[in-house]
């Protein structure tokens, strides 16, 4: 078990999160999601967090978010999904005509403890992938 610590406080709160894009956009994100990765990271720790697992799937986002107790879950989730939909518009969006900037990212997320299944949260967000393309397999086979 991984503690860390504040001035008067050991603390080990891990949290799943997941959100998507506006209309889940799989054309827009598909084009940015190779810049998010470091976008999050650099934003969780600029409020002292830290992204200790995620995977950008084609159509939403799956991160495992270690945030100290003096932060809100929603404080800090709001604060990334604001300021990478900032960023993606400076940066990336004079490319789009229709690129919704700041409303980049849909209205709320799911977000659970991590608790003592670390581990079986770390290897959800990691086979996430596979598994989606398992399922839409499947549903193809029985749709026919």
């Amino acid at each position: 078990m991984e503690q860390q610590s504040l001035n008067h406080t050991k603390w080990e709160c891990k949290y799943h999160v997941v959100f998507i894009p506006k209309c889940r956009r799989k054309v827009l994100y598909k084009e940015l999601r190779p810049y998010l990765g470091a976008v999050f990271r650099l934003l969780t720790e600029q409020k002292e967090c830290r992204v200790e697992e995620g995977h950008l799937m084609p159509d939403h986002v799956h991160m495992l978010l270690s945030v100290p107790p003096k932060y809100a879950v929603s404080q800090v989730v709001g604060y990334i999904k604001g300021k990478s939909a900032i960023h993606l518009a400076r940066i990336y969006g004079g490319r789009r005509r229709n690129f919704v900037g700041q409303h980049f990212w849909a209205r709320g997320y799911f977000v659970s403890t991590v608790g003592r299944d670390e581990a079986t949260a770390r290897a959800y967000i990691q086979n996430q992938e596979q598994e989606d393309k398992r399922l839409e397999q499947l549903e193809m086979f029985n749709g026919s």
